[in-house]
């Protein structure tokens, strides 16, 4: 078997219009049109979050790509109308609709799509094999890469991990959070949304606590691309904490 292939490590925050991040990670007076410029330079990926709400327009698609360097990466949160129904195994339609709505405008800045599944959903084999079989590789000639964020217990199984690796497709993992943190390599990727920032940390971790994500980030690494956002947790310090990994990954 080939040495996997080492990878980048993307860090970085869900969304980049929050009311209390301004002056505390945005400078006083930037204006809010120049957030996501600003952001993007500071990270290295943001996860958006407004795609679960609703389709955007291809034009926003283009206008995010513009706004951010080289090298920069989005990750998409799945629409809830895709999520959010009985049994996901349904949603082909809806899937399209998604996935059609301008994703590619992103061009290589096209990060993981996360299918984030409602924290009461319970694993079904079959209607889980069904929804996996309706994701799809490409998306106009770029290779897509999806990812489960599960929130029940009852995913943390042999059989889900089974069907996540057949499909190449990441299983989030949650750090220091009540969701069930599964830790099993699935594809070629790894994806982690680290929940646990404090108020009381200037840098939403102390030290030593980040260090650990820096290390877990760094031996995930050695098998692919790494997506590490702060998310929840203390929301205010999160973009400080992912600043802070991207320096100590820098000087590591």
């Amino acid at each position: 078997m080939p040495k996997p292939k080492s990878g980048t490590i993307f860090v970085g925050i869900g969304g980049w219009n929050f009311a209390p991040w301004r002056g505390t990670f945005y400078p006083k007076g930037l204006v809010q049109a120049k957030e996501l410029h600003f952001a993007s330079r500071e990270l290295t990926s943001i996860e958006i979050n407004s795609t679960f709400y609703g389709l955007q327009k291809p034009a926003t698609f283009e206008k995010w790509r513009g706004d951010t360097p080289d090298g920069f990466v989005f990750s998409l949160k799945a629409p809830r109308f895709v999520m959010n129904r009985k049994l996901l195994g349904t949603g082909a339609d809806s899937i399209e609709r998604f996935l059609g709505s301008g994703l590619a405008k992103l061009g290589d800045k096209l990060g993981p799509i996360n299918w984030q599944l409602a924290p009461e959903k319970q694993f079904d084999a079959a209607d889980m094999a069904a929804f996996l079989e309706l994701l799809p590789r490409k998306l106009e000639g770029r290779t897509l890469r999806h990812a489960l964020e599960l929130r029940h217990e009852s995913f943390d199984c042999e059989e889900m991990v089974a069907l996540a690796r057949a499909h190449e497709v990441a299983i989030v993992e949650s750090g220091d959070s009540e969701y069930p943190r599964i830790q099993a390599r699935t594809a070629p990727f790894s994806y982690l949304r680290v929940m646990g920032t404090k108020a009381t940390a200037p840098k939403g971790y102390a030290p030593a606590a980040l260090a650990r994500w820096r290390e877990r980030a760094q031996e995930l690494a050695r098998g692919g691309d790494v997506f590490l956002y702060f998310i929840s947790g203390a929301k205010e310090r999160n973009p400080l904490a992912a600043r802070a990994l991207i320096e100590s990954l820098a000087n590591k």
